[in-house]
């Protein structure tokens, strides 16, 4: 893979730097998952995190029962319904997770140096001697040597939770370690994580495929988290299952991709997958740290050239429990931006930190700053080599929206569009304005009643960089395909000026389809 341009804009004005920001409706183009949990879950704080700019809440089912969730989810949608911010659902599976069982919940003291045991047996205590785990074929998986992570670092996003172990020996199905370094854990469970090593349990677990036939299809997911992806087979398993699932056919299948295995069959799952999730906790202990940037960069540039989206996890994990950011994290999450991200996953800043509003808001200013420096000329021209010739018709308008809206510097790019489809391209080309996707509802029925299509399609564009979808409303459905289309390019306009993006003699591109034709034209608006 080639390596990637930095891509700035030369040269930068150290002037312009210390420009204060300036607020804007869309505080960033990169988007903001949010996952809610104990410290984000009231209508108050939700209200609060969708104002700072979340635009996808996630709902993580490695703990918490599907009752609890569900309460945070009708909270969710008050909030929506309060602040009239879309905001999409996201549901993450637990998949291919091993756990180690602490039923007593007392704190259990390990030091280096010491032997600890890893059993099956899940009948026995958890101590500073035996800790027992949810999965049967460990003993068969290591060998001796193998590196072992147990901890809470994955939901606390502090290193001093979690103990490094080295496989001594394996005595029928028990593990013998060697412990690393002293650490105390405390809590009922905690991850473990075998470096390197292909752990033999299913990407969709029973209790996965549970939560989302009666959770997922009560709540209509949007994104599908798929927790441990290895395999492009795996998200065709994943699809078939979502598919019998009536509403959840239209969900999207982001690939979590946690491990070496993910990596290595990156770009099979890429094909196969809606979106990428890079998830840089589990990475992070699966692959050498001096690995890790490499492997952040490459994807993010494959994501982009497929026209996916890409989203970044662990990015601020100080914010856990502080107010700002480290220096390191702030340009982490910039460079994240640079790279090409579509949006920044939130973990435990937000689902049990003590900040999640404040880390919201951070990270889209970040994001913000580092967008003014993009260098789209660069990106777009990568782009546009990459796709070759001849283009799709779809692609070649598409980059013809984008590049026209650069050339007359609109304020605001206007796409119609009923599957979503379009606006997704014309994002891939990552235009420095945002892009209005006026999602036109299509009537469709299933014999027995008739029902509009078009919310999955709108809140599904929440996470792609640059894209900010409306729902038009049903009453004008028929005229999307006339040539005239105003009073739908009224509302949007409207909604533009309301929101600050477009002002009086501002320049917009519109992209629309006439009948079979694509069209693209520039409107200059008079008061």
């Amino acid at each position: 893979m080639h390596s990637n341009h930095l891509l700035l804009e030369e040269p930068i004005r150290m002037a312009s730097i210390l420009e204060p920001s300036k607020a804007n409706f869309f505080p960033a183009m990169t988007k903001i998952v949010g996952t809610l949990g104990p410290r984000s879950r009231s209508v108050e704080v939700i209200s609060d995190c969708l104002k700072a700019g979340m635009s996808v809440a996630r709902f993580d089912f490695s703990w918490g029962d599907s009752k609890y969730h569900q309460e945070t989810l009708d909270n969710l949608k008050t909030a929506v319904r309060s602040t009239k911010k879309l905001c999409a659902v996201m549901l993450d599976t637990v998949g291919a997770e091993m756990q180690v069982v602490n039923k007593s919940e007392k704190a259990i003291s390990l030091q280096q140096d010491d032997n600890v045991i890893l059993t099956p047996d899940k009948g026995q205590e958890a101590s500073s001697k035996v800790l027992p785990i949810n999965f049967d074929g460990l003993a068969k998986a290591v060998k001796k040597g193998d590196t072992i992570f147990v901890g809470q670092y994955l939901f606390t996003g502090s290193e001093t939770t979690s103990v490094w172990l080295e496989v001594d020996k394996v005595e029928g199905d028990d593990v013998d370690c060697k412990i690393k370094n002293s650490a105390t854990l405390a809590g009922a469970l905690f991850t473990l994580h075998a470096s390197q090593i292909h752990i033999d349990l299913p990407t969709l677990t029973d209790k996965d495929k549970e939560n989302i036939s009666t959770w997922g299809v009560a709540n209509k997911i949007d994104f599908l988290s798929l927790s441990y992806t290895r395999h492009a087979q795996d998200v065709r398993e994943a699809r078939e299952y979502l598919s019998k699932l009536g509403e959840l056919s239209q969900t999207q299948i982001f690939a979590k991709i946690e491990n070496v295995e993910g990596l290595t069959h990156f770009d099979e799952i890429l094909q196969e997958a809606d979106g990428i999730i890079l998830s840089r906790g589990n990475l992070g202990i699966d692959l050498p740290p001096e690995k890790v940037f490499l492997f952040q960069k490459a994807a993010l540039s494959k994501c982009n050239m497929a026209g996916k989206p890409a989203v970044l996890t662990r990015v601020v994990d100080s914010m856990t429990d502080n107010l700002r950011p480290t220096r390191a994290e702030a340009t982490d999450v910039a460079n994240a931006v640079l790279d090409g991200s579509d949006a920044i996953l939130l973990g435990a800043e937000t689902l049990r930190g003590l900040y999640p509003v404040e880390c919201i808001s951070t990270v889209g200013k970040i994001c913000a700053e580092a967008e003014k420096v993009f260098n789209q000329d660069v990106y777009f021209k990568k782009t546009v080599k990459y796709v070759g010739e001849p283009m799709s018709h779809l692609e070649s308008i598409a980059s013809s929206a984008v590049r026209a809206a650069i050339k007359v510097k609109a304020s605001v790019i206007i796409c119609f569009t009923s599957s979503g489809r379009a606006a997704r391209l014309i994002a891939k080309y990552r235009p420095t304005m945002p892009v209005l996707s006026v999602v036109i509802p299509r009537l469709k029925t299933n014999q027995l009643r008739w029902s509009f299509s078009g919310a999955f399609e709108a809140r599904q564009s929440l996470i792609v960089r640059g894209l900010f979808p409306m729902l038009a409303d049903p009453q004008h459905p028929a005229e999307s395909t006339s040539a005239t289309n105003e009073s739908v390019l009224k509302v949007a306009l409207d909604h533009g000026k309301a929101s600050g993006v477009i002002k009086s003699h501002d320049r917009v591109v519109v992209c629309q389809k006439v009948g079979d034709a694509s069209v693209v034209k520039i409107i200059e608006l008079e008061d």
